[in-house]
């Protein structure tokens, strides 16, 4: 006699073995990876798109229908992943279909067709440091892969061949993030400040502060040849004030202890950064922040609160980059911290768009950018699930996440370089 759970067994697999029989017949023609409130899990569902293009399969970007959907040519591989991952999709007849781009043609939707899987580099320390990385997480999260690159890698032209670079939450500015004055005696921080010195000697860099302006450099030159670049947190401030002080001494005069120059706002270029200009520099090796991007001063007495933010309703047809880097089942995103929590618009350029930001104040949380043929995405903040993230808290464990509204918006960014190039239509 059968026992019961294996009659069970049986059952659920001719389920899916109709399933696919009625699929080789022309009955489903596609399957529908929804990204509203019926998907059970945002998160891996760009994994599955991405290992779908990865194998070849035809998928398109649905945007602005139903938070953002993804469709994918019918695809045995494609379905079991997606049970597999506890990602929710729905199989749809051709004719379905043909009634969703009908719906998508009459209202503020596009389809967008994703060509390739992007191949994807992060930059990050060798040793891991005490905190976590929310771009690290997510990937790893949505089984996404990724090479990990540094300094080595990065001035000696190991970018080329990347699709997509992700900055970690790094100072580029070679301060070590500001953290001298509040942890200069722990171990982790003077570990970190050895190898950081003995990596840039290694490099023929007399001190860190020279070796990170030369991979800020060499970051630019892997945008302007048409690479795309998402960085978080701290990263996008202290790559432009590095760049904007490719001429000048200020963050070696800061951290040795000189007499930094008064005039030194004069000497910064600021046609070298990608989003900022006439910003102020902190020129105190004692001070705790950068200078004024940042609004929010989060080791500081002068802290502000962080709070939510709203995504930017773009014109799918009109400006689909933006669209794309803003698509969410929601539209207001709650706030959280970093140690660049959110961006002053007062010193950004005038040609960098805005995808979010805090209503009724000059924060920035979310922009995008051109620069050369290649483009850039700058998020505040250091992990969208974990409000005010500290030096050796827990990391973010994503399988409570799953339906991260923020956590989305780095996904965005990753899915983003598989699109079809196309000029806007205005």
């Amino acid at each position: 006699m059968i026992k019961y759970r294996t009659r069970t067994r049986m059952c659920l697999a001719g389920l899916v073995a109709l399933f696919f029989t009625i699929s080789a017949h022309g009955v489903y023609a596609m399957l529908l990876v929804p990204m509203d409130g019926a998907q059970s899990d945002h998160l891996k569902a760009y994994g599955i798109v991405y290992h779908a293009l990865k194998r070849g399969t035809k998928a398109y970007w649905l945007l602005n229908y139903r938070g953002g959907s993804f469709a994918l040519d019918e695809s045995r591989e494609a379905e079991l992943a997606a049970r597999r991952a506890g990602v929710a999709i729905e199989a749809i007849s051709s004719a379905d279909y043909a009634g969703i781009l009908d719906v998508i043609e009459e209202s503020n939707m596009e389809k967008v067709t994703l060509e390739k899987a992007p191949r994807i580099a992060v930059y990050t320390p060798p040793a891991k440091l005490p905190w976590d990385d929310a771009v690290t997480l997510a990937l790893t999260y949505a089984d996404i892969p990724y090479d990990k690159i540094y300094d080595r890698d990065v001035v000696s032209g190991g970018l080329a061949g990347y699709d997509w670079l992700h900055l970690h939450h790094e100072d580029f500015t070679g301060q070590y993030s500001k953290f001298y004055k509040s942890f200069h005696t722990a171990a982790w921080y003077q570990r970190q400040k050895m190898e950081l010195e003995g990596l840039a000697k290694s490099l023929g860099f007399e001190k860190v502060t020279r070796c990170k302006k030369a991979v800020a450099l060499a970051i630019r030159e892997y945008v302007e040849r048409g690479g795309f670049l998402f960085a978080m947190c701290c990263a996008p401030n202290t790559l432009d004030i590095a760049l904007a002080a490719l001429g000048t001494d200020i963050a070696e005069a800061v951290f040795d202890g000189d007499p930094v120059d008064p005039h030194y706002r004069q000497k910064l270029d600021f046609g070298n950064c990608f989003a900022f200009e006439n910003f102020e520099v902190q020129t105190s090796a004692m001070a705790s922040y950068f200078g004024n991007i940042d609004v929010n001063l989060v080791n500081t007495p002068m802290r502000k609160p962080a709070l939510d933010f709203e995504l930017f309703p773009f014109s799918a047809k009109l400006d689909p980059v933006p669209t794309m880097l803003n698509q969410n089942h929601v539209s207001r995103i709650k706030g959280y911290y970093g140690l660049a929590t959110s961006f002053n618009k007062d010193v950004m350029k005038k040609s960098v768009v805005v995808l979010g930001s805090v209503p009724g104040t000059q924060r920035v949380k979310y922009m995008h950018g051109v620069r050369g043929k290649g483009m850039f995405a700058f998020l505040g903040g250091h992990d969208p699930e974990d409000y005010s993230h500290a030096v050796g808290d827990e990391p973010t464990m994503l399988e409570l996440h799953r339906n991260s509204p923020g956590y989305r918006l780095i996904l965005n960014n990753v899915l983003f370089p598989a699109a079809e190039k196309k000029e806007k239509k205005t």
